[in-house]
């Protein structure tokens, strides 16, 4: 079984947040790391030189030939005022050979939203001049936007967020769109719902619904998903929808649930991201821990396809 995770900012494992990537050869592990841990150094990995000295939530950057071994190749740290209180949540695609990243500031409350970079090398990223891109407005919203994630739907790319009521309570999704052609600035994005399209309803998912991994099967959308708050315990689920606006749950129970008491998720399997790489296989990542969140591992596991449905399957490729 694959466990992914990062000491290098609390000098105990903590990686949350997966996104994943085939670009140049190799898979690409996008993830959030957390602010320095008292008495911690900035310390370089693989004899790079030391990562700037910021101490807020950051993105780790990892590699990978075969999905189960991963090795740090770098970071993303703040570099703009809209990032000074850290940055985290990736979500990614590649196009034109360029890997386009999707983010969200982190530490803003209700004014939190979702940002955007690119890279050549999948290393060192340049911001988009207009973030943060996007935020939902609305009556239903608070206008925060986190989570981010993206497929392409023909010729626009849709963006799928979490956000709150305006109370700051109830966690739920949104959706907007821009042109694929387009450089994803903010003047480009248009808001596809003025409600949220999916939110809490069944128990086990409690106050909250984050974090979206979409992928497109055949002519169905389907969409994975946190349900409830981390470590409540935070369970994945799943969702199918015909034109990625509409959904209806696949099943009232989770997909993924946590692990079993002593296990390395017995706390949560949480915060999907749906992996479908150059094969045709596809990998649902998702985060977990069993401590109430002293530490997070990231791990994955296959999705199986029977007669265009999704089905569990173990966590080693073919």
């Amino acid at each position: 079984m694959m466990l992914y995770s990062d000491s290098s900012r609390r000098g105990r494992p903590f990686a949350k947040d997966p996104a994943v990537v085939r670009f140049k050869g190799q898979a690409w592990l996008y993830y959030s790391l957390p602010p320095f841990g008292s008495g911690q150094t900035h310390d370089g990995v693989d004899g790079q030189a030391p990562w700037l000295a910021h101490s807020g939530w950051a993105i780790g950057i990892a590699r990978s030939d075969d999905l189960q071994t991963w090795m740090k190749c770098g970071q993303i740290v703040a570099d703009a005022e809209y990032e000074d209180r850290g940055l985290c949540a990736p979500a990614a695609f590649v196009l034109d050979d360029r890997i386009h990243l999707f983010y969200q500031t982190y530490g803003n409350g209700p004014k939190d939203a979702i940002c955007h970079a690119v890279s050549d090398d999948g290393i060192s990223f340049v911001r988009n001049p207009t973030n943060p891109i996007f935020a939902p407005t609305g009556d239903w919203t608070c206008g925060r936007a986190i989570d981010a994630d993206v497929v392409v739907d023909g010729d626009r790319l849709l963006l799928y967020f979490a956000t709150r009521d305006p109370t700051m309570t109830i966690q739920m999704l949104g959706l907007a769109a821009a042109p694929l052609n387009s450089d994803f600035g903010r003047d480009k994005w248009t808001q596809l719902c003025d409600e949220p399209i999916l939110k809490p309803e069944l128990s086990w998912e409690q106050e909250c619904i984050e974090a979206p991994a979409v992928c497109k099967h055949g002519d169905r959308f389907f969409m994975w998903y946190g349900g409830a708050y981390n470590n409540m315990p935070q369970q994945i689920g799943c969702a199918v929808s015909k034109d990625g606006i509409r959904w209806e749950r696949l099943f009232e129970k989770p997909f993924l649930p946590n692990g079993e008491p002593g296990s390395w998720n017995a706390c949560e399997s949480g915060h999907p991201y749906i992996f479908e790489d150059h094969d045709g296989q596809t990998y649902l990542f998702y985060q977990g821990n069993n401590d109430l969140g002293e530490t997070w591992y990231l791990s994955m596991r296959r999705i199986l396809w029977r007669e265009g449905w999704p089905l569990l399957g173990d966590s080693e490729p073919d």
